[in-house]
């Protein structure tokens, strides 16, 4: 599987340049205009990023995130002994960053292993759910999308899916 890997992004890139040719296009003068047209999209989502991943380390910096895991951890503990709070923070961490996401995944397979029940649910949580706010936000602005209708509900439920399906699978509930 890693050789078709290796094999198949060279052969794509010389097909498309193949394609070029035969269709007498300048190939380089549209790869340099798609790539100004890529840098213009970059500049335009950079201050999107960068406003989410300060939010993200405030809010886990401050430890408002833990207080939060904290609280939502108790009603869940009501119905499922034993959970770890850990994992709430890393769910709420998920909606907005994918990276913050990845350190608190692995401060969870340092503490409690990656065969645990935790680190199987985290692993699982962060394989099928997506950065609802973050994708949102960027893409959203990127295509110019202004009427988002029921966008942030169906992402939200849809994450929420994922995440209960990953406590199930891991063998939590």
């Amino acid at each position: 599987m890693a050789q078709l890997s290796n094999i198949l992004i060279p052969a794509l890139i010389f097909y498309i340049v193949a394609m070029g040719l035969s269709q007498k296009k300048d190939i380089y003068a549209s790869f340099t205009r798609g790539a100004k047209d890529g840098m213009k999209t970059v500049a335009g989502i950079v201050p999107t990023l960068i406003g989410l991943m300060i939010a993200v380390g405030v809010l886990r910096a401050s430890g408002f995130l833990d207080f939060v895991g904290m609280l939502i951890g108790k009603i869940i503990g009501m119905f499922a002994a034993g959970f770890p709070n850990e994992l709430i923070s890393l769910f709420i961490v998920k909606l907005f960053s994918a990276s913050a996401a990845t350190g608190l995944a692995l401060d969870i397979f340092k503490e409690y292993g990656t065969d645990s029940f935790a680190g199987l649910a985290t692993s699982l949580a962060l394989a099928s759910t997506e950065t609802v706010f973050y994708t949102m936000s960027v893409y959203f602005m990127a295509a110019k999308v202004t009427k988002t209708r029921w966008t942030l509900g169906g992402a939200l439920l849809s994450t929420f899916a994922g995440l209960v399906a990953s406590v199930i699978i891991a063998g939590g509930l």
